[in-house]
């Protein structure tokens, strides 16, 4: 594709500038800037739910060394209000690429910036934390545009579930999976005796890897809309329930986070929350969440406890505060080792847990994927002693 660059302006809501270039020449979009310091996993970035309405810095210097391929998107819709780079490759190597990330940045038309200082920027947002943000090429009055920035949306209070859940229930079996060109996903892993459980996924904006998680151990899963309630569980006599991660604020869910609390209350089976879903666990339970100051997005976050320390792959902006409502019911499995804040939970009563990073994305290491084995597990033993 014939590529042209146009100059382009990123404006932050605090009247910072930052002057750089785009492969589009009409772009105009405002979203919340945050960054993630991933090395790899840029096409699983921009595709996943949970990054609906932010503009994303690239803090690795050049994005787009392997390409796109057809297999890595974690969703077909791309929810991102935009992406931020140093610099782009237009010469990719991988065996894997069928289109190289300009052109695929042309071809989706997502909002972009590049040739600017990744690293003063991303400095810039942990000493302010993040902030609202505008792309655009049309350099005009940036008073203007400042009074734009300040009347827009804001993160805080945001629900954008209704965005990215599924409008209708589907479903998948482990049969219908088309096979992956790369081995280990395509093998499927024994770890429930040749069982096969149906698992519940309640839709808060999933990942597709989440999904083939479940799929490569057997399970057959049904994907529901984020608002499904106890009744439609309960008619689908599933064997667990996994809450997906997904975007925005997790204590403007009311809706969903009384559905939840009425499902822990009266369907006596296994639940397993990931980062959006952990959060909602911990609201309906009865604890807190907080936005954090420029938040945790990235694929070498360390998370553990008692000296033992998992590498993880992270993407929130908000996180659970543990206060005494919640210290009743649940027990703290995980901490975040860069900050401590809470990072898993695990009910003391029921076959509950939860953590706030994503285990099935396995960005090189694999240390995590013991929680999906620990879910299969759970809903086992729940059976047994049923």
């Amino acid at each position: 594709m014939k590529q042209k660059n146009y100059p382009a302006m990123l404006l932050l809501e605090d009247g910072t500038q930052y002057y750089g270039w785009s492969l589009l020449n009409s772009i105009q979009s405002i979203g919340e800037v945050v960054f993630n310091t991933g090395i790899t996993g840029y096409q699983e970035i921009i595709t996943d739910p949970s990054y609906a309405e932010q503009i994303i810095i690239f803090t690795y210097p050049e994005i787009g060394n392997t390409g796109i391929n057809e297999e890595d998107n974690e969703a077909k819709t791309i929810y991102i209000k935009g992406i931020i780079a140093k610099n782009l490759c237009h010469q990719p190597s991988n065996w894997r690429h069928n289109t190289n990330f300009a052109d695929y940045l042309m071809q989706k038309k997502i909002p972009h910036i590049f040739g600017i200082d990744t690293r003063a920027l991303t400095k810039h947002l942990r000493n302010n934390g993040v902030m609202n943000g505008y792309i655009t090429n049309q350099i005009f009055n940036t008073q203007m545009i400042e009074e734009i920035i300040q009347t827009s949306s804001r993160m805080t209070k945001n629900t954008l579930i209704d965005k990215v859940t599924t409008k209708h229930l589907y479903r998948l079996k482990y049969h219908q999976k088309k096979p992956k060109t790369y081995s280990h996903l395509n093998k499927k892993i024994d770890v429930n005796n040749h069982q096969t459980f149906h698992i519940a996924v309640i839709d808060l904006g999933v990942k597709q890897n989440i999904l083939s998680q479940l799929i490569n151990r057997g399970c057959s899963i049904t994907i529901l809309p984020a608002n499904s309630n106890y009744d439609t569980i309960k008619e689908l006599q599933v064997d667990g329930i996994l809450l997906s991660n997904g975007p925005g604020d997790p204590s403007s869910m009311i809706n969903i986070i009384n559905n939840i609390k009425d499902i822990i209350d009266f369907c006596h089976i296994p639940i397993f929350g990931i980062c959006m879903g952990h959060q909602i666990l911990s609201l309906a339970l009865g604890g807190q969440t907080f936005k954090l100051k420029f938040g945790h997005r990235g694929l070498n976050h360390p998370a553990g406890m008692n000296q033992k320390a998992e590498i993880t792959s992270q993407n929130h902006g908000f996180a659970v505060k543990f206060n005494s409502s919640l210290s009743k019911q649940l027990a703290i499995s995980h901490f975040n080792l860069n900050d401590s804040t809470i990072a898993g939970i695990i009910h003391k009563d029921k076959p509950i847990f939860s953590v706030q990073y994503h285990p099935e994305a396995s960005p090189g290491p694999h240390d995590s994927e013991y929680l999906f084995n620990h879910f299969i597990y759970l809903i086992e033993q729940s059976k047994i002693h049923k």
